[in-house]
């Protein structure tokens, strides 16, 4: 749970802020109302405390503010002013309950207890699910009985499903709900989390495992099945696992279809007040005494009905809008066949919100249409304990796996299921040919299929095969099934988009809720902003990748708003997309004069929304990759080559593997740009990057960290292999003939040094400072060769080998 405590005083915002952290809840303190505020429309909150004498904005106001909004999140207010006027003045204000200062700690958080019970529809104090007991008031779980102690994130992780037993929370959504503003987590920490709970839930003896995974969507609490109750046991057994045929339906389009009707539930009764407010308008108008009050009130009702509507698929309800809004526009005195026309458009308006209210009314989905589609493993081996211990590992990391003896087999699965990743053992794999085969075929595909394979020791000869077919992975045998499924999961985390975070600004809150619930599926972000006022701190906190604006809002619009972000360098180049009812061409050249990127037109059809949001971010990933790679030789520049050296590093450390690190600096290159020039200078250089990304593969690091310099990191490779791959490089380099511009033809070569994790260095920075020795032994000794450094064990002095011409 979630909590804002807005309070001036220090000592008491300390003490309060460790208390409700000790009790498992997550704290964002604000020490004066605006900053409370601000807070309080960027995110969403189960609970705000509230101190009433506050700078800049008092309690009683912030009450007042935030209730006219349309927030109804609980509030409990506290002060030191403790009389009747002053509770009945707080509590008319929207306030839901009162503690006077000094206060009870004990009795604050019972407050706080039953506020949040109250707020999440009168939930039990006691949560429960079968064998698993939570107490709130003692935040304690117990399983059978037996206590079970968990962290403050784990348990907060377990009370947030037990308390929403049929939501769908993301990785954000959780971190929303769990962690402070100030200490925001990544997705892969909040999983560590989840993990951690599953594992111990487990091991305590819960009766099945209560938390399921709802595949590109997020977790959620398990169904318990028909005729399951507190106290019996279900459990999954692993033999005879089979994965079920991938479904053949848009899982993304049952998403979206699902969270449009859950969209309608929550703001139908809002639509219905906007045309009660509209027929209302239109009765008082036929009566001759329709004031501008009335009237400015039922055309903004209509001018947002226009949007809200068409984002629902009501193309004749979005029209029927804007003829309103069009004809309340003329004014109060309307002529009597105009007013008995907006009154028939009133009754088809009524009529067609009644038939989008028999569309969505709500369905039931299966587990099974819900739950979709787990990344799938083909396991090729004849190791049978291999498989079955990978088999076991995959299922604790939410995967499905399939077993295959042999590649003939493994085709044979893979006509009816397309796998996600390969684990290839050419150790036991049948043929060693028909697996080398298989994995040429899967490197061919369309997009090629990731492959792990699995080598013996010291096999050179699997590694070049490997790497003359595909660029695949390769681990080291013996390997743990846990160091198999985190390069699984670091495949797969690659092979999906990066998170994009998309803002966007509307003054209409029932089209920010359908655009946020029919985005967050496709994987973006989502962030909301009702009140334009705030669009400075907003995009300070969320650092858009994207941002959508509505043209017309109060207060200020959406082209000044754009003018503002294009004015500051920060944003600048961020994709700005409008959505507006205004189709006229006026207002689309002053939309493109601010700097717009795209517009689209209310209604909104959603295939042409997703295409074009997706398009700009495809754009903008595109940038950012040119911002990580060298543009002559298409290697990674330093900063992200450093990056993922020290992510490989840490990797080494945790599971015991070598790690090769290397320099490569290209000899005499001064001497060619200067004989024969630049030109001829840069082709070099960008030739041998090229040979440096074909030479090695997805789980190396190939970096040019400027000049002459490039630095290869090699993954779970002893230096002695290092050795040798360089060695196979330098001797591709040498047979490359280079022209100059006069007719010359000449050769060059390269000089490297290659060092070994640990021994050789225990982080980046002393991996280099020893391979630089190295290298510049290798330059002493008539450069053209490949080095390496070796310590001897017991207090001898340094040596170097290494391959020469």
């Amino acid at each position: 749970m979630r909590i804002l405590l807005v309070e001036d005083d220090e000592i008491i915002a300390e003490s309060l802020t460790k208390s409700l952290t000790n009790q498992h809840y997550a704290v964002d303190v604000a020490k004066d109302g605006q900053e409370g505020w601000d807070l309080a429309e960027l995110f969403t909150y189960d609970l705000i405390l509230l101190d009433v004498l506050l700078p800049k904005l008092d309690g009683i106001s912030f009450c007042r503010r935030l209730r006219a909004s349309g927030n109804h999140t609980p509030i409990l207010l506290l002060t030191a002013q403790d009389t009747s006027t002053n509770k009945v003045i707080g509590l008319d204000a929207g306030a839901d309950d009162y503690v006077a200062k000094p206060f009870d700690f004990q009795e604050l958080l019972a407050r706080i207890r039953a506020l949040l019970r109250r707020g999440g529809s009168a939930l039990p104090p006691h949560l429960e699910w079968k064998n698993l007991w939570l107490d709130p008031s003692t935040c304690e779980v117990t399983c059978d009985g037996k206590l079970l102690h968990l962290t403050p994130k784990e348990y907060g992780l377990l009370e947030l499903f037990l308390r929403n037993n049929h939501r769908i929370f993301s990785c954000s959504a959780l971190i929303d709900h769990l962690w402070s503003f100030e200490e925001p987590p990544t997705d892969d920490t909040v999983r560590s989390h989840m993990k951690g709970l599953r594992q111990k839930l487990k091991a305590a003896g819960v009766a099945d495992d209560p938390i399921e995974t709802v595949y590109g969507m997020g977790y959620r609490l398990k169904p318990a099945q028909k005729g399951e109750g507190k106290g019996e046991t279900h459990r999954r057994t692993q033999e005879n696992v089979t994965a079920p045929p991938l479904p053949t339906s848009s899982p993304r389009k049952n998403q979206v279809v699902t969270g449009v009707n859950k969209v309608w539930e929550e703001v139908v009764q809002k639509l219905e007040e906007r045309v009660t407010t509209i027929e209302q308008a239109s009765a008082i108008l036929l009566l001759g005494k329709l004031t501008e009050e009335i009237r400015s009130k039922a055309k903004l009702e209509a001018h947002k009905l226009v949007g809200s509507l068409g984002m629902f698929g009501s193309d004749e309800g979005s029209h029927l809008a804007q003829e309103i809004e069009s004809l309340l526009e003329m004014g109060t005195k309307l002529e009597p066949t105009i007013k008995q026309n907006l009154s028939q458009l009133v009754v088809a308006l009524r009529q067609e919100l009644q038939l989008l209210n028999s569309k969505y009314q709500p369905t039931l989905l299966s587990v099974n249409q819900l739950a979709n589609e787990l990344p799938l493993l083909l396991i090729v081996t004849q190791d049978r304990e291999l498989a079955e211990a990978l088999l076991r590992e995959a299922n604790s990391w939410e995967m499905r796996s399939l077993i295959a003896s042999d590649a003939i087999a493994a085709r044979e699965l893979m006509n009816e299921n397309s796998p996600d990743v390969v684990l290839l053992d050419l150790c036991a794999s049948g043929s060693r040919e028909n697996a080398l085969a298989l994995l040429a075929e899967l490197s061919g595909r369309t997009p090629p299929t990731p492959v792990i394979v699995f080598t013996s020791q010291d096999s050179l000869l699997d590694r070049v095969k490997v790497a003359r077919l595909a660029r695949s992975s390769i681990l080291q045998k013996p390997v743990s099934p846990s160091q198999v499924l985190e390069t699984v999961n670091q495949i797969l985390q690659q092979s999906r988009s990066a998170e994009a975070r998309v803002m966007i600004v509307d003054d209409d809150s029932q089209t920010l809720t359908a655009l946020h619930t029919l985005l967050t599926p496709w994987g973006l972000k989502v962030y909301t902003l009702e009140n334009p006022l705030r669009f400075l701190e907003a995009m300070a906190v969320v650092k858009p990748d994207l941002l959508i604006l509505d043209v017309e809002m109060p207060g200020v619009s959406g082209i000044e708003l754009c003018q503002v972000a294009r004015n500051d360098p920060q944003w600048s180049g961020l994709p700005i997309l409008f959505l507006s009812a205004h189709t006229d061409t006026t207002t689309r050249q002053q939309v493109f004069a601010a700097g717009a990127d795209d517009y689209i037109s209310k209604p909104i059809v959603e295939p042409e929304l997703i295409t074009r949001i997706f398009n700009r971010l495809e754009r903008v990933r595109w940038l950012r990759n040119l911002s990580e790679i060298d543009a002559l030789t298409f290697v990674a520049n330093r900063r992200k080559s450093t990056q993922d050296l020290h992510q490989y590093l840490q990797w080494s450390d945790r599971h015991h593997q070598p790690f090769c690190f290397a320099i490569v600096d290209l000899d005499y290159l001064k001497q060619i740009n200067y004989r024969y020039g630049h030109a001829l200078g840069d082709r070099i250089l960008s030739r041998l990057g090229e040979l440096l990304r074909q030479t090695f593969h997805n789980q190396d690091v190939v970096g040019r960290w400027g000049g002459t310099e490039f630095v290869v990191g090699m993954a779970g490779m002893a230096k002695t292999d290092g050795v040798r791959r360089l060695w196979e490089v330098l001797k591709s380099l040498r047979q490359i003939e280079f022209t100059a511009a006069n007719g010359e033809k000449f050769y060059t070569t390269f000089s490297a040094a290659v060092v070994e994790y640990p021994q050789d260095g225990d982080n980046l920075q002393a991996l280099y400072q020893t391979a630089d020795t190295v290298l510049d032994q290798a330059k002493a000794m008539g450069r053209n060769r490949v080095l390496s450094h070796e310590r001897q064990e017991a207090g001898g002095r340094n040596r170097v080998n290494g391959k020469n011409s």
